[in-house]
């Protein structure tokens, strides 16, 4: 979430900023001052409350010391007094700073400068292109076909076991997968990341750490009876790894990688753009993670593009990447890069990754400070990316390497898969 001092000294910057989102935040911001102007007002009468108790505590014992026991107990009855005043400020104050908690968690983040103006993921800007995309031969299919044609993906089987978007992987169609996550893995760790398996479950806290919660409620699978929650992303458990953490400046840059399965209701997703892999209640993703010095995070995130960049372009798929506009960015993201992948057989392109700088807004959520060279705690930068996720890119190499007689495996892969076809 934001700083409410943030708020408070950059007023109308913010209110500038998040009318790129489409949202007048005037109301919200005023609010926002409004409640934490009144909160510390509260805290200093509380403080001199509690400072003229200390003083008066002090002064009956020094009474009773010296046998005064008459004014003592005069004072005795003011004490009782300042306690209850105590009390209730106390109340007062906690009531204050939950009321500015709830509503600073619906402000969303301040899109970075750059960040075009737009509505929706039609004014999003196209800021790279590469690759070729490949001349199929006449009836050419998309990939769910292909998955039926060779066996390696049953979606009518998992629809039997749990429901639709839930696809079962067999055969060749597994070890893909399985060869996809494991080059992700090894491409990310040869570039400095530190590979961690994660929780798929996290709890409330962690949800509020990254901005799904209150968010993305809805979008996210809830074990009730335990109040946890099925990670839409490996982003929250290993953001969260340094929730309440305060690091040193030496600590920096930290580089985190995994794989895990990801979870999503995808509430309200139907038609013929979500059919086969386009869009799953259930797939895997491997993630990179950043944490970072201010100073450093927008290189670190120039970093992260390249990196995916280079995965691609060794997977020799045609891709594009687009900076999402005001409408477009997430509610927590200060600015955010979209990988598209041309699905071939489909005629259209498939986001297979979100490479984001979420600045200071998931770190003032999850207390993540770090000590500068002042000696001072100051907030660090965290950033996040998809090294990828799985679906589409998998969706993007049946359609754009089948032939005639069979899928290509790419390259790069064989070495993981053992074979380079599928026929």
């Amino acid at each position: 979430m934001l700083q409410v001092a943030y708020i408070r000294e950059h007023k109308e910057a913010v209110i500038k900023g998040l009318a790129k989102r489409n949202i007048d935040a005037t109301t919200m911001v005023n609010e926002a001052i409004s409640l934490d102007e009144e909160r510390r007002q509260l805290q200093t009468k509380l403080d001199s409350t509690k400072a003229e108790s200390n003083t008066l505590s002090k002064e009956i014992g020094n009474l009773f010391k010296s046998g005064e026991v008459q004014k003592a107990n005069a004072l005795k009855e003011k004490t009782s007094t300042l306690k209850e005043t105590t009390k209730t400020l106390e109340q007062e104050l906690n009531e204050k700073a939950d009321a500015l908690k709830e509503l600073l968690y619906k402000i969303p983040n301040v899109p970075h400068e750059s960040v075009p103006e737009g509505n929706s993921d039609e004014d999003n800007e196209e800021i790279f292109r590469a690759g070729d995309i490949p001349q199929l031969a006449d009836g050419a299919l998309p990939h769910w076909e292909l998955a039926k044609k060779y066996d390696i993906i049953d979606f009518e089987l998992g629809n039997k076991i749990t429901g639709a978007g839930f696809p079962v992987y067999k055969g060749k169609g597994a070890k893909l997968q399985r060869a996809l996550i494991t080059y992700f893995l090894d491409k990310n760790t040869a570039a400095g990341y530190t590979e961690y398996q994660l929780p798929h479950l996290v709890n409330e806290a962690s949800g509020f750490g990254t901005g799904q919660l209150p968010d993305k409620e809805g979008q996210m699978y809830h074990v009730t009876a335990d109040n946890l929650y099925l990670i839409p992303t490996a982003e929250v458990p290993g953001t969260n790894l340094f929730r309440d953490t305060l690091l040193n400046e030496s600590d920096f840059p930290i580089s985190v990688t995994g794989y895990t399965p990801c979870f999503r209701r995808e509430a309200g997703s139907y038609g013929a753009h979500v059919r086969g892999l386009n869009r799953l209640h259930q797939f895997d993703k491997v993630e990179i993670i950043r944490v970072e010095h201010p100073n450093n995070s927008y290189n670190a995130f120039e970093g992260m593009i390249d990196h995916v960049k280079d995965i691609l372009n060794e997977l020799k798929l045609p891709y594009r990447i687009l900076k999402l506009c005001g409408g477009d960015v997430t509610f927590a993201s200060a600015l955010t890069y979209d990988f598209e992948v041309f699905s071939t057989a489909q005629d259209r392109w498939l986001e297979i990754s979100s490479v984001s700088n979420f600045e200071t807004f998931q770190a003032n959520r999850l207390k993540l400070r770090f000590k500068n060279s002042e000696g001072k705690n100051e907030l660090c930068h965290t950033l996040n990316g998809s090294s990828l996720a799985l679906p589409r890119v998998l969706a993007g190499i049946l359609e754009n390497y089948q032939t005639e007689n069979g899928i290509k495996i790419p390259e790069v892969l064989v070495p993981y898969t053992g074979f380079d076809m599928i026929s």
